[in-house]
């Protein structure tokens, strides 16, 4: 696929970087970026090249400052429901992914950007970000997700509180808060991004698609996961490697 929208490339290590190309839009998510994000997470999915993913935004305002408005001011309830359904399914497939992805939002993520960054597996912010989901300030809610994303990695008493006053949160508040990993200067924010993807990238493949498929679901699919990934070719490798003193060789089987 060409992309127009998005800017896709696959760096060494399996690391795909997917950047949102519309810095003169503080890279808003329009029809044609969420099909392209579809698309490449598509990709990922069916490429044995690529193990994880960074999603950022071009330039130095925004990561991704919502939905394009324009777009969806005269759609009826039909339409919307459409529009929501859509966009969901964009942030359940990254979610759902399988490979660890990193938010690196390097300036405001508001509305479906910040929908789109808590759909990844990890988030790191640049000291000059701000991140909320202002929906309510046009008498609309968040519809990609965000209702139930934000109270799971901020807390429920927080994400409420953003949700509906619609106010944007410093970097700092939101590290506190537990909403991104990490808080670092906007120079390392790239370089940090994939030091740590890298560090899931080195660990089992079969166990850290489990752990993420199990996170939150419950102690029953944790024992299932445990007793499957358990018995796989690669918890063999790294107990022996453990016991041998070298290191593992992983090979996701």
């Amino acid at each position: 696929m060409v992309f127009r929208q998005i800017l896709f490339e696959v760096e060494e290590g399996g690391i795909a970087l997917a950047t949102i190309n519309r810095p003169e839009k503080r890279n808003a998510l329009n029809q044609e970026v969420m099909a392209e994000l579809d698309a490449a997470v598509k990709l990922a999915e069916e490429s044995s090249e690529i193990r994880g993913l960074i999603f950022t935004g071009a330039g130095d305002k925004a990561f991704a400052a919502g939905a394009d408005i324009g777009k969806i001011a005269n759609l009826d309830a039909e339409g919307l429901l459409e529009f929501s359904r859509s966009g969901q399914a964009v942030m359940d497939r990254i979610e759902g992914l399988g490979k660890p992805s990193v938010a690196a939002i390097n300036g405001y993520a508001l509305g479906g950007g910040l929908e789109l960054a808590l759909s990844c597996t990890m988030r790191v912010a640049a000291a000059t970000a701000r991140m909320g989901l202002p929906e309510v300030k046009l008498g609309l809610i968040p519809g990609y997700g965000g209702t139930q994303r934000l109270p799971r990695a901020a807390g429920y008493a927080k994400a409420l509180e953003w949700m509906i006053t619609g106010e944007a949160v410093e970097a700092e508040e939101a590290l506190r808060a537990g909403l991104v990993n990490y808080v670092v200067p906007p120079a390392e924010l790239l370089p940090f991004s994939r030091k740590l993807l890298r560090k899931a990238l080195a660990n089992g493949p079969l166990a850290v698609r489990a752990v993420m498929s199990v996170a939150g679901a419950g102690m029953e699919a944790e024992r299932e996961a445990f007793s499957r990934v358990g018995a796989s070719l690669d918890a063999r490798e790294g107990m022996a490697a453990f016991l041998e003193k070298r290191p593992p060789r992983f090979t996701g089987q």
